[in-house]
Parts: structure tokens; C-alpha cells; sequence
């Protein structure tokens, strides 16, 4: 310590603490050459702060926000540890220690595994939980004692992990105390951060601390649950499976039908024109057996008559693990008739609950069988 240290103690006589900004320190001791404060000193306690006398060790006097002059009367546990019976106007040595008692808020907790809880409706689940709290130093003789001892600047990182472990260690049994649904925790997030509250305030008081408050931002599951609660909501809102099911046909029906250069569309493709041809061979066939007509004046065309629908194509044919289509029936049959399809073969259409072997589609067994 230098020169101009000691004079300056034994010149300045006041005792106070302004917390630096951004600052994060719960604890500061007051630095003085050789601990020596003037008999009589002025001591500011502002608000938001409490200052402690420690002598040789032992925590004295605690002061509340105020201005106080260090005497005798007004240090009745340090007069009595210095033995001060008729007064004292000499320099004497004791630590002093600006404790904050403001609210420190924004404070984070998570749970960095899952906690295992067992729900009602879903059973054994997986859930992970995180949100934020406020704590303060509600005595500040027991934090000294507990926490500080001879630090002198404690600052809250100091604490706040050992708060978050607390915190984690006592949300499945807050869970399961509270009784909540996993469905329902949503809409009860202010009762659960109740009921951890209340159980982890004597625990903090303990330590001098005061948990302000706490509140439950999110309670989540796995991503794979989520998904099928996702699922199982689709469903819900859909209401007919079989509805569903053809839905999800024809949506694949449409995207093979875009995919112009793939396979799907290809197969279309294919299909569409064997029907074509189909339907063309058989309007020649029609004019070729069609007897010869005397000359007689022409009667009136009939009325154009709507073509027939086309057929439709909707089978799929698994071939070499390579799935292919949709087909109309034409095409599929040509492919039997020509051996590109073989009796196991696998094959699916709307309405089927799996792939099946080809023989055991009721359309085309005949063709299997001659």
C-alpha cells in the first residue's frame, strides 16, 4: 500500500459504495489501509444496499439504508466486542462490507437433459423445460456467512448455477406434485412456477436469498412426440381415414403427373396411349366389318355423342425395390402379357392398406392364371 493509500485513510472519513454500471456484484468489501475507520465516521447505506462490520472475523453491526456517524451508541455489538464502556475517539479496525439487496432479474434456468415424468394419458414422457427467475438478499448476515465470507466481490455468477441446479433437480417432482397433464401444462405454467417457488424458498433462505420471482417460458417434448402429436392432430382434423387416405392418393397422383420427365410420368404417359391406341383400333375394326351401303341419299349425322372417360390411372407396380406409376389397368395388363411383370411383383392402388403381390389382385388373377 502506498503512502498516499494510508494518508487518504486516515484522512477521508466517509464510508460509502456506488455500484459501478453493468455491474454484477451482490457483495463488495470497502477497501481501507490496514482496515482502519476513523471513530465517528460518516457511513452511507443507500438504497438497494445493506452494509456489515466484521470484526477480527466475526460479522457485528448490519446497517439498512441511511446515514449513520460510527459511535458508540449506534455500534452497540462492536462497542461491546472492542470493550468501548466509557467511549472511544481513536482509529479502529474492521472490515466493511456493502451487501445489494436490489432485485436481480432476467436470470436464466434450464434443464440441459430431459426430465422423466409419467403422464396420464401418454405415460412415460420425456420433457424439457426452461424460463427465467428473480432472486435478492433477504439477510444479509446469513449471506456473509454463508456465501461471502472473506470475498471481497462476490458477484452473482457465483450463485446463479448452483440456483439453476436447485431449480432443475426440483421440477419432476414439482411436476408430478402438481398433477398436470402434459396436454395441459401449457395453460398452467403460472401454477407450476408456484409450486416451485414454494419449494425451493426455504432451501434459498437457507442461503440468505429470496426468489422473487419465477416463471415457466416453455415446457417442450422430444421432436419425434411432437411429430406425432402433429400427425395424430392432422388426423383429428381430417376425421375419415379413408378420406385421408385418398387424399394423400391423389396428391401423389398429381405430383407424378407434374414430374413429366420421371418415371411416374413416363408410366402415365405409356398408359395414355395404349388406351388411345385401344380405342382407335376398335373404331377401325367397326368400319372394316361394316357392310356395303346401296346408293341412297344421305341422312342426317347423328348427334355427336360424348367420348367414354379415360381410363384410370392409379395402380403402382414395385419393381427391382424401384416404385413406378400410376398405370390404368391396359398398361398393367400389357406388362403381365409381356412378362415385365411377374406374379410376385408388388402392387398398390388406392384403397389398400399395403403393397401385394400382384396374383392377389382380384383384376388380375385371370391373367396369372392363363
Amino acid at each position: 500500500m502506498s503512502l498516499w493509500d494510508k494518508l487518504r485513510g486516515e484522512i477521508i472519513d466517509i464510508i460509502e459504495w456506488t455500484e459501478p454500471n453493468d455491474s454484477q456484484i451482490l457483495c463488495y468489501r470497502f477497501p481501507r489501509y490496514q482496515n482502519e475507520i476513523k471513530y465517528g465516521a460518516q457511513l452511507t447505506v443507500r438504497e438497494g444496499q445493506a452494509a456489515a462490520f466484521v470484526n477480527e472475523g466475526q460479522l457485528a453491526d448490519v446497517y439498512q439504508p441511511g446515514r449513520y456517524k460510527l459511535e458508540t451508541a449506534n455500534m452497540p455489538i462492536l462497542a461491546t466486542l472492542k470493550g468501548w464502556k466509557y467511549g472511544f475517539n481513536s482509529p479502529f479496525k474492521a472490515e466493511v462490507y456493502f451487501v445489494s439487496t436490489k432485485q436481480w432479474t432476467d436470470q436464466k434456468w434450464g434443464t440441459q437433459n430431459p426430465v422423466m415424468m409419467r403422464d396420464p394419458e401418454f405415460g412415460p414422457v420425456r420433457i424439457r423445460a426452461f424460463g427465467t427467475f428473480a432472486m435478492k438478499v433477504t439477510d444479509p448476515a446469513t449471506f456473509l456467512r454463508q456465501l461471502v465470507a472473506t470475498d471481497p466481490s462476490f458477484e452473482t455468477y457465483e450463485i446463479t448455477n448452483q440456483l439453476r441446479n436447485m431449480i432443475v433437480s426440483r421440477i419432476a417432482d414439482a411436476i408430478g406434485q402438481a398433477r398436470i397433464p402434459v396436454l395441459d401444462l401449457a395453460g398452467n405454467y403460472e401454477k407450476l412456477g408456484s409450486v416451485l417457488t414454494t419449494r425451493l424458498s426455504s432451501e434459498v433462505a437457507a442461503m440468505g436469498l429470496g426468489l422473487t420471482q419465477f416463471y415457466v417460458e416453455n415446457i417442450s417434448l422430444p421432436p419425434e412426440v411432437e411429430q406425432a402429436l402433429d400427425t395424430r392432430t392432422k388426423m383429428g382434423v381430417l376425421g375419415n381415414l379413408d378420406q385421408f387416405a385418398k387424399y394423400q392418393s391423389a396428391e401423389a397422383i398429381r405430383d407424378a403427373a407434374q414430374n413429366t420427365g420421371g418415371m411416374a410420368g413416363m408410366g402415365a404417359g405409356i398408359g395414355a396411349g395404349m388406351a388411345i391406341g385401344q380405342q382407335m383400333g376398335s373404331a377401325m375394326a367397326g368400319m372394316a366389318s361394316a357392310p356395303a351401303q346401296v346408293s341412297t341419299p344421305p341422312s342426317p349425322p347423328p348427334a355427336a355423342a360424348a367420348p367414354p372417360p379415360l381410363p384410370a390411372a392409379n395402380i403402382y407396380i414395385g419393381i427391382d425395390g424401384v416404385q413406378s406409376g400410376p398405370f390404368d389397368l391396359a398398361a398393367v395388363t400389357a406388362k403381365i402379357r409381356s412378362g415385365a411383370v411377374k406374379r410376385d411383383a408388388l402392387i398398390w392402388k388406392p384403397g389398400m392398406a399395403n403393397w401385394s403381390a400382384a396374383d392377389t389382385m382380384a383384376e388380375l388373377q385371370s391373367l396369372f392364371t392363363t
